[in-house]
């Protein structure tokens, strides 16, 4: 991969692409993997067991996805300067509320508000304006703004739990609403300065002629995309990384008690994992100018196939590390390649409306990701089994990607 290539295309669009960079790092305080690190000090604060935690992030998360389709829709209406900085104001509400919450009913809502804000329309606003707004690049853009996601989750858990620490939850959480109040909507605004002649030449290109052949200028709306018959084929497989990945973070430390593992190695291998999203993110990216979304797909869920069957098999503490970097890979090539395909397959101009559509949609896959996998071994499934059949179920969801996208186009 020349990564003389990515630099120029970085320097031509670099107020662009650090917009979605910023975005995408700033989705970091709604994520799980960050809330997860404040979950001991909110237990010990309501006197919450495992079970009554699990259960409100669920509400607040589930809550989140119901209203996404909706919330995410208003991209496509809204100046994104006015939408992403109402986006940056609720992120910011929504830390400083966290910093307050005084029992469960107002901690489902700082949850609630945490993930729309964060996990949902953040991101959102990141990836859906770099397949917007790039065309013979989209796949690069993508890659680069999907750093922020990598970014944030090797850096952002280690510096919470220092000030967690030091200074404890609430307050953590009170800081994050100062610095981002501070850094946040200043920087927002300044990355999206010449941004008015951005959107006019992109309604320049979506007024141009239309071909049968020209997938990329056809656009669909979001009920002939509800009745594409491609689209409910790729959802089991696209959905797969959200499901499977999240429940096995959720249960990395169960993973590790079976394993004999112990948790600062699993966990203090996290790093492994980022450093692998952000290589094979810069790689699927290329891959997507060059040969298209829709023929990089069928491969994204190979690796997680691997890595599932891999951690069922094997013991040493040593075969974390190569189960993280191939969970890292398909990552990666997730997050570049499914936010280019609805682009390539139903057009940009109800982008936001699709988009906010399948974000739900992984959003309800990640919250029944943990639970689906506890249950299981509540059953008395060991977890190397649980493992086994994730790898199944990605299977299954491959085959399922390439039969949509043999499928005639209907609409």
């Amino acid at each position: 991969m020349p990564i003389a290539a990515y630099m120029r295309f970085a320097a031509e669009h670099r107020r662009f692409l650090s917009f979605g960079f910023v975005l995408a790092f700033s989705s970091s305080f709604g994520q799980t993997y960050f809330i997860g690190i404040f979950g001991p000090g909110v237990q010990n604060a309501f006197g919450l067991s495992h079970t009554a935690w699990g259960t409100i992030y669920m509400i607040g998360t589930l809550g989140s996805a119901l209203l996404l389709p909706w919330t995410g829709k208003l991209l496509d209406r809204l100046d994104l300067r006015i939408y992403t900085g109402a986006v940056c104001a609720l992120l910011i509400a929504a830390c400083a509320f966290m910093a307050v919450v005084s029992g469960p009913v107002m901690l489902v809502v700082a949850i609630f508000l945490l993930r729309q804000s964060g996990q949902g329309l953040a991101s959102h606003v990141a990836i859906t304006s770099m397949a917007r707004y790039f065309d013979a690049g989209r796949g690069r853009a993508i890659a680069l703004a999907t750093l922020g996601f990598a970014f944030g989750e090797a850096i952002l858990p280690f510096l919470a739990v220092l000030a967690i620490a030091s200074i404890g939850w609430r307050w953590t959480y009170a800081g994050i609403a100062v610095v981002l109040g501070v850094a946040l909507l200043p920087a927002i605004a300044w990355l999206l300065i010449g941004h008015t002649d951005r959107h006019r030449a992109y309604l320049s290109r979506l007024a141009g002629p239309q071909t049968d052949s020209d997938v990329h200028s056809q656009s669909w709306s979001r009920g002939q995309v509800l009745r594409d018959a491609r689209f409910y084929l790729l959802l089991p497989g696209i959905l797969a990384p959200s499901l499977i990945l999240t429940a096995m973070f959720f249960h990395h430390l169960n993973l590790a008690d079976a394993k004999g593992w112990s948790h600062e190695w699993i966990t203090g291998s996290y790093g492994i994992y980022a450093m692998a999203v952000i290589a094979a993110a810069l790689v699927s990216g290329r891959l997507v100018d060059r040969f298209g979304a829709a023929r990089l797909l069928p491969f994204m869920l190979l690796p997680l196939i691997v890595a599932m069957t891999l951690v069922a098999w094997m013991s040493n503490p040593w075969s974390a590390w190569p189960y993280l970097i191939l969970a890292g890979v398909n990552t990666g090539m997730a997050l570049t390649t499914t936010s280019a395909l609805w682009a390539e397959l139903y057009g940009v101009a109800n982008l936001g409306a699709i988009k906010s559509m399948a974000t739900a949609l992984s959003v309800f896959a990640s919250a029944l990701g943990p639970i689906s996998m506890g249950g299981l071994m509540d059953l008395g499934l060991s977890i190397d089994f649980v493992c086994l059949l994730f790898a199944v179920y990605a299977t299954v969801g491959a085959v399922l990607i390439v039969l949509a996208l043999r499928v005639r186009r209907f609409r």
